[in-house]
């Protein structure tokens, strides 16, 4: 007879196996990342670093060349102060109508078969690669006073949105709105489906399992095309200037002050590029447990 095995002894070679193979697996994935980390060669060192430094430099620039002593008072000009209320204003509202339209549009995209999907998902992302002067022409001549809808949003209920502060609001919602859509769309298509069937077969509606289930499942993905969405429509220059021009006090976003202080003062235009690069830095700080990676 065998006699019986003492607590804590061996149970045989299989279980030791399996033990060295993970060391062994774990040592040659550690060798490997050692390796891999061990230096770059330098045709691809070289051209990296004079990239890094082709993107860093004129920011660095922008901050030597700050009116650091300054800044204060021309920060709290009326003049800026205007553009930067402006903004502000403006792109939440863009933001907020992003929202309210984008939301569903992302759902119809990612929950729904329909003809032609693939060619309204390419639509809805044209404005990421159309150049903002031909985005504000196109809106010119869909919404202007004689465009082929605002020529009846005239006549019929007088309103007028080219070169107002919601021309403002149209042109960068015009822009920004893709970016949510992408957003949210994705984050619907990493969702699992069998919740919202689970709510339908327990006698929910469509609706209610969207607003139940789906958006909080959803939630960071919406709040995270939010804020593209809103620095993106922040940003905006092209498509404003064209659709709602350039009058101060009423459609004079920051980039647009900024393009009009770099030919006269040139500090106030420093000033502004300064806030926006904050904004933009809070942005990518906000963003980055989704979009960048660490190790």
């Amino acid at each position: 007879m065998t006699p019986p095995l003492e607590p804590g002894a061996a149970t045989g070679p299989r279980t030791d196996r399996p033990r060295r193979r993970r060391t062994a697996t774990g040592g040659t994935s550690a060798r490997r990342t050692a390796a891999g980390r061990r230096g770059a060669p330098l045709p691809l060192l070289l051209p990296g670093v004079l990239a890094l430094a082709f993107l860093l430099v004129p920011l660095l620039a922008l901050l030597v060349r700050a009116p650091w002593r300054s800044l204060p008072d021309r920060l709290t000009s009326a003049e800026v102060w205007q553009a930067l209320q402006l903004s502000l204003v403006s792109a939440t509202a863009a933001t907020a109508v992003s929202l309210v339209l984008g939301v569903p549009l992302a759902w119809l995209l990612a929950r729904t078969d329909f003809p032609g999907r693939g060619l309204v998902r390419a639509l809805v992302t044209l404005p990421l690669v159309l150049p903002p002067v031909v985005g504000g022409v196109a809106l010119l001549l869909a919404l202007g006073r004689n465009g082929v809808v605002g020529q009846w949003l005239d006549s019929w209920f007088g309103i007028t949105l080219p070169f107002t502060t919601a021309g403002v609001v149209i042109a960068e919602a015009f822009v920004a709105m893709p970016f949510l859509v992408i957003s949210v769309e994705g984050t619907l298509r990493a969702a699992d489906p069998r919740f919202e069937e689970a709510a339908t077969t327990l006698g929910a509606s469509r609706f209610t399992a969207f607003r139940r289930v789906t958006l909080p499942l959803i939630a960071p993905g919406i709040a995270a095309g939010a804020v593209l969405a809103w620095a993106r429509a922040l940003g905006e220059f092209g498509a404003t200037i064209t659709f709602a021009g350039n009058f101060p006090g009423r459609t004079q976003t920051m980039p647009l002050s900024v393009y009009l202080a770099l030919q006269n003062d040139p500090e106030a235009a420093i000033a502004l590029s300064l806030v926006l690069l904050a904004v933009s830095i809070a942005v990518l700080a906000g963003l980055r447990d989704r979009w960048l990676t660490g190790v």
